[in-house]
């Protein structure tokens, strides 16, 4: 039997990636820096977009598991139900 080489990826990635990595970096760099004015004109803009943007993508799967709130046990700060003992 003949012993086939096994080409595995490099951990780094491949040149090109690292070519449009650095591509993009400085392609930012030019566009923060002649267009900063602009920028930080419409940055308060993009900031109050962002909040009602954010609370739609953030999901509400995390607000039910709140401990010691149930209907038995009396909440902080509040004093325990007297309803006469019937539920």
């Amino acid at each position: 039997m003949q012993d086939r080489e096994h080409h595995t990826p490099r951990k780094g990635g491949s040149r090109g990636t690292w070519v449009l990595i650095a591509f993009l970096a400085i392609a930012a760099y030019f566009l923060l820096t002649e267009h900063r004015a602009h920028f930080l004109a419409y940055l308060p803009f993009v900031l109050l977009l962002a909040c009602p943007l954010l609370h739609l993508l953030h999901g509400h799967g995390g607000h039910g598991s709140h401990g010691g709130h149930g209907a038995d046990q009396p909440q902080a700060g509040r004093p325990p139900r007297h309803d006469g003992g019937s539920q």
